[in-house]
């Protein structure tokens, strides 16, 4: 009976997929397993503009996931952006096309994700190559909705 309030407790009742899928969370699953970010969603313009700039610490495992109403050509950069960032790249579908590692904080150099882009998942710097994430891995959130890997 305790251990079971204690699983209860540490893991919800809800199935891991159901706890996957909330707006305030993304999954990336890719030959190296997976991984969960508690992120804040960027899908208006303003959102979107001011991004992560300004913010002087990010918590591990967590990220800001930026939202475009149609798959676009995406080009970032750092411009008052405060803590090194890694920038993941997916397509409509979810499907990681690019991961650009590191990006410099204040560097005010043109970061390209390329083409067909729909949403850009920022981490802390450093992380993605420490998990192994790369192209063809898939991005798991409620905003994807023609998803390779769609929320229950």
């Amino acid at each position: 009976m305790l251990w079971t309030l204690l699983l209860v407790l540490l893991f919800g009742s809800g199935s891991a997929a159901q706890s996957a899928c909330a707006v305030d969370r993304v999954t990336l699953y890719g030959d190296w397993g997976q991984a969960a970010f508690a992120i804040a969603v960027a899908d208006e313009p303003q959102e979107r503009s001011q991004g992560l700039m300004f913010v002087e610490e990010m918590p591990m495992m967590s990220g800001m996931l930026f939202v475009y109403e149609a798959p676009q050509r995406v080009s970032f950069w750092m411009r008052n952006t405060l803590i090194p960032l890694d920038m993941i790249f997916a397509d409509a579908t979810g499907l990681v096309q690019h991961v650009h590692e590191n990006a410099v904080p204040l560097d005010e150099t043109g970061i390209p994700g390329g083409e067909n882009i729909q949403f850009v998942l920022e981490i802390n710097g450093g992380m993605a190559g420490r998990l192994g994430i790369g192209p063809g891995d898939v991005m798991q959130h409620p905003s994807i909705v023609a998803a390779v890997r769609p929320c229950p």
